[in-house]
């Protein structure tokens, strides 16, 4: 496979192709395939072709004028028309354009022409705000370590948090070997013995909030996402979604 790979390198440079120009995962990301993490890992399965040669490296580079690539077989283009979605999603619904187990995805709910996909997850049973997207760019710059961009959450609570309590989840807590950083938490509501909180994060690990308030041994009992950065959910009712605006489609750009 190698052989090939430099082969078909060293023939483009002699036959004066053109200068390759892109990483091919970044090329199919543009495509609309993937989101680039996970067209890493569809290259790495072998299932890309660089006009008749299978590519299984990450580093491996297009010219996007000049080179055919297939996925699965199927010859894949640049997404001419960009696709920002928001969708409050409601709960019981995944959040990954597929799932093993056959349940109900977010694309049951948002069905258009272009191939999109979500911008992170909310866990089956978190329901809000999510955008989805074919722009591989956005992704990337919302996805990137180095953004801190806030995420604001409503949530109801077993119990009501002491304020120590409340301080210790604000400080960082530790959700399995992973200390969390700084976040915010007001209580704005009590509801019998239990209260209703707005939690303030702008990192995204697995099921973060519920470990969180689990940690402080307040156990979440519902939890919904109202926004992400500058883009909020609104009045939106569950299943529903909307075209970002251009403000907020300039605002992710402007990350």
């Amino acid at each position: 496979m190698k052989t090939y790979l430099f082969s078909y390198a060293l023939v483009k440079i002699i036959l004066g192709c053109g200068k390759v120009e892109e990483r091919l995962q970044k090329f199919m990301a543009r495509c609309g395939v993937a989101s680039r993490r996970k067209c890493e890992e569809i290259i790495t399965e072998g299932r890309v072709k660089v006009n008749s040669f299978v590519v299984t490296e990450l580093g491996y580079k297009v010219d996007p004028g000049e080179d055919k690539v297939y996925v699965d077989d199927k010859i894949i283009s640049v997404e001419e028309n960009k696709v920002y979605i928001a969708l409050n999603k409601p709960e019981g619904i995944v959040s990954t354009v597929k799932d093993e187990k056959e349940r109900k995805t977010i694309l049951d709910l948002v069905q258009i022409e272009e191939r999109i996909y979500p911008i992170g997850r909310l866990d089956y049973d978190t329901s809000g705000l999510i955008i989805l997207t074919n722009d591989g760019d956005i992704y990337n710059k919302v996805i990137h370590p180095r953004q801190v961009i806030n995420k604001v959450y409503i949530a109801l609570l077993e119990g009501c948090p002491t304020q120590q309590e409340i301080s210790n989840f604000c400080n960082g807590v530790d959700i399995g070997g992973y200390i969390t950083a700084k976040a915010g938490f007001e209580i704005t509501k009590r509801v019998g013995l239990n209260c209703k909180v707005t939690i303030t994060i702008h990192e995204g690990k697995n099921r973060q909030i519920r470990k969180m308030c689990d940690a402080i041994g307040h156990p979440v009992i519902a939890l919904k996402r109202i926004s992400v950065g500058n883009i909020t959910l609104g009045d939106m009712e569950k299943g529903s979604w909307r075209n970002l605006t251009e403000e907020e489609i300039r605002y992710l750009k402007d990350l």
